[in-house]
């Protein structure tokens, strides 16, 4: 993945709850997708490429803080920017 002046690189981790120390509005701004095992995911909350594994949302189950349920999954993960291929 090439880096040009006007794109950042992608962080290791990312994630999408404003509690995590690993969430990033203004990149998450940019349409970030995530591929797992070769498949476009949708309901990545969260990631990490160095370690190798995603949290995914699942279904509308909720705990007790009225945060969703995830699943952690293991496995080659590719974050790249959707608008630019």
């Amino acid at each position: 993945m090439s880096e040009t002046p006007s794109t950042p690189a992608l962080p290791d981790r990312l994630a999408t709850d404003p509690d995590s120390p690993f969430y990033d509005a203004e990149l998450l701004a940019r349409n970030i997708g995530v591929r797992f095992k070769g498949e476009d995911k949708t309901n990545v909350d969260e990631y990490c490429v160095s370690e190798g594994w995603v949290k995914l949302a699942v279904g509308n189950a909720r705990d007790r803080r009225g945060k969703q349920l995830t699943i952690k999954l293991n496995g080659p993960v590719e974050p790249y920017f959707r608008d630019e291929g």
